[in-house]
């Protein structure tokens, strides 16, 4: 059960697009103000998946030093029932450039099972530096934090991808740079807690760490509109599997024709 939640954050750190040249300053038209997505996290020890917490990503209009940002937070929380096993209440913030998607800053208060970290970090565009509490950080013109690159990444073109083609991307997290990839899978209908819907799959490239083991074993499905909202996300853990799927939808920029039939 250990630190199950926070694999809904996980993931967007380990599995977004791109960082290479071909994506810097994408533009948005994929989401809007207002939009918020919801999900359940199941997890499955014997095969049994059994709703384990949910999480939470909405979007607002902002400004911060007087340019117009994007304000994203993203929050995970552990079911009450399972709260004396594992406590979890995780909360994400990010402030990424409305015109460009690159990010300005990046905030995480994570509580899981007692223990405690707050992270604040502050991106300078013209130094390309990241600057934390434990100092300051040489990263990628096109550096990406936990949140924003969720988003940048939904506007990426899928269609210029061919199956097993590896994508690139550079993610800023833990006073680190990782330079990470996901493979794309190619397009597949699936059944979800949701619904049916018309989806892009692929593979992120994970870094091993303390629940996930390195390599390509987690897949991720997004809808296959102009959305690319992700509705379902499966992994193996140290202990057990998990399942995410998206539950609910709020605001969204375009109508969800990826949706086959609701539940």
């Amino acid at each position: 059960m250990k630190k199950i939640i926070s694999f809904i954050f996980l993931f967007f750190i380990l599995s977004q697009l791109s960082a290479g040249d071909d994506f810097c300053g994408v533009r948005n038209f994929a989401f809007q103000n207002g939009e918020s997505i919801s999900y359940t996290i199941f997890y499955s020890v014997i095969g049994i998946y059994v709703n384990a917490g949910s999480a939470n990503f909405s979007v607002s209009l902002d400004k911060m030093n007087n340019k117009p940002v994007y304000h994203v937070i993203g929050t995970g929380s552990s079911n009450p029932s399972y709260d004396w096993i594992f406590k979890v209440r995780d909360k994400y913030e990010t402030y990424f450039d409305s015109s460009n998607l690159q990010p300005y800053k990046f905030i995480r208060n994570v509580d899981e099972g007692g223990y405690k970290t707050n992270e604040d970090v502050t991106f300078n565009k013209q130094n390309n530096t990241a600057t934390t509490t434990k100092g300051t950080f040489k990263v990628p013109t096109c550096i990406q934090d936990v949140l924003s690159s969720i988003y940048y990444a939904r506007n990426i073109d899928f269609d210029k991808f061919h199956p097993n083609d590896k994508i690139p991307f550079d993610m800023f997290l833990d006073n680190e740079v990782y330079h990470l990839y996901i493979k794309y899978v190619g397009k597949e209908t699936i059944k979800t807690r949701y619904g049916t819907f018309n989806t892009i799959q692929f593979k992120p490239l994970l870094v091993k760490g303390t629940i996930f083991e390195g390599g390509e074993k987690m897949t991720v499905w997004v809808t296959n509109d102009a959305n690319h909202i992700p509705v379902r996300i499966e992994s193996p853990i140290t202990v057990g599997s998990i399942k995410v799927d998206m539950m609910q939808y709020r605001n969204i920029r375009y109508p969800l024709t990826a949706l086959v039939k609701r539940n």
